[in-house]
């Protein structure tokens, strides 16, 4: 069965995930401890941030889960309660600092109306919250050509789990089958197989060909290269 939606990633996908959040994580480690420098130096440590490079290291529960996941670990530093209040209040720091660093990975507007002009449905399916994937892609120009931005806290679960992919298949009538998926880790390919879906895997994030390959039934090394890839599969020359 063809492909007819396609749902992206963001970070490290669509977004390059160290120039947007490595700085971004930095500032909302030291807005949130409040100048504590043991705090600080503690939510360095359980972030797995490297202070030397003022980089997030790739096994950073940062680089996959959402706050909802590592919220919790935060919240036990910083003496606060793990609810949803808190979580709110963590987005919303992550929101504002990403924006002043989000950068793209290629040229995701031509990518988007692209695909779009060839009939695709179009998705964004994140563990961003929905408010920062939405601030992020009106940011980047992309909201023209997107159906659906899909965060953790939409409401069909985050992944790995196939929620999100099965909630946008329902939504706008389409089959799971009919659906791809491009991501940079296997939380994303694990969604998309569960679901019966496609899954495509970029080499612009984190995780190296070898432990993406083996969950992906396509591999690009950029999401630039989605055209071609879908062109071949489609049989156009």
């Amino acid at each position: 069965m063809p492909i007819r939606a396609i749902l992206f990633d963001k970070d490290g996908t669509l977004v390059d995930f160290h120039l947007t959040w490595s700085a971004a994580a930095y500032a909302a480690m030291q807005r949130l401890s409040g100048g504590d420098p043991e705090k600080m130096a503690r939510l360095v440590e359980i972030n797995d941030y490297d202070l030397e490079s003022h980089r997030i290291l790739p096994h950073s529960v940062l680089v996959a889960e959402s706050s909802a996941d590592y919220g919790v670990a935060w919240a036990e530093v910083l003496g606060e309660v793990a609810d949803t209040a808190f979580f709110e209040q963590m987005d919303r720091i992550f929101i504002e600092e990403g924006l002043k660093h989000v950068t793209p990975i290629g040229d995701p507007p031509w990518l988007l109306s692209t695909l779009k002009s060839r009939g695709y449905l179009l998705g964004i399916c994140t563990n961003d919250s929905e408010a920062g994937a939405r601030a992020h892609c009106e940011k980047l120009g992309l909201m023209p050509w997107l159906d659906a931005v899909l965060g953790y806290d939409s409401g069909h679960g985050r992944k790995p789990e196939p929620g999100p992919v099965l909630g946008f298949a329902e939504a706008f009538g389409v089959a799971p089958r009919e659906i791809a998926l491009v991501g940079d880790s296997t939380h994303d390919l694990h969604a998309v197989k569960a679901a019966g879906g496609t899954a495509i895997a970029v080499l612009s994030g984190f995780a190296p060909r070898e432990e993406l390959a083996p969950h992906a039934d396509h591999v690009i090394d950029s999401v630039m290269d989605l055209p071609d890839l879908l062109q071949s599969l489609a049989g156009v020359p």
